[in-house]
């Protein structure tokens, strides 16, 4: 018996993969009316989130290293790490084109040779920096 994912969003068989049209065509246009810069993992990022608290809603930057993207359409994701108090390293998954999300601003352009930087959460001090991209 084949394996076959039934659900909704995507219909899968013999490793053709087929959207529903009307799910795809929302996503494009949710992808459209966001304006999201280009980076990748090794990029140090300030990603200004919106939190709510009661009923005020305020901005707080998070800013770190991506260390993984992950995901396509609208459910892409990004993993940010930072590090915090006592260096205790911080993670945070971020939805892409999530709406809590007010900006994505590139800071830094990492010279690294891997898409996920997992091995870089064993390592400590000077060891965890990554060299920065020097454009010609």
């Amino acid at each position: 018996m084949q394996n076959k994912v039934f659900s909704p969003r995507l219909i899968q068989t013999k490793g053709i993969t087929m959207r529903n049209k009307y799910i795809e065509s929302f996503e494009k246009a949710q992808l459209e009316s966001k304006n999201v810069p280009t980076f990748r993992a090794g990029d140090t990022v300030r990603v200004a989130v919106r939190i709510k608290e009661g009923s005020k809603t305020r901005v707080q930057n998070y800013e770190g290293l991506c260390i993984a993207i992950r995901g396509q359409g609208t459910g892409r994701t990004f993993m940010v790490r930072k590090m915090g108090a006592n260096s205790v390293g911080v993670e945070r998954i971020f939805p892409l084109y999530s709406e809590s999300i007010e900006s994505i601003e590139v800071l830094r352009r990492g010279r690294i040779r891997r898409a996920k930087l997992f091995y870089l959460r064993e390592l400590k001090g000077k060891a965890a920096r990554i060299k920065e991209l020097r454009r010609k």
